[in-house]
């Protein structure tokens, strides 16, 4: 029954952590061009490499 008084407030923290992590993903941009990096691997190179 310990273990619960540690789990608990262990499992909040790194929810709480979690969610603080995204909300400044969110405010930083992160997830502002979603598709944009999916397709810039299917243009080609200016440079003609080979």
């Amino acid at each position: 029954m310990s273990g619960i008084g540690l789990l608990i407030p262990v499992a909040l923290l790194l929810g709480l952590s979690g969610l603080a992590a995204f909300m400044w993903s969110l405010s930083h941009g992160q997830f502002d061009d979603l598709e944009g990096a999916a397709e810039r691997i299917l243009i080609d190179d200016e440079d003609g490499e080979e």
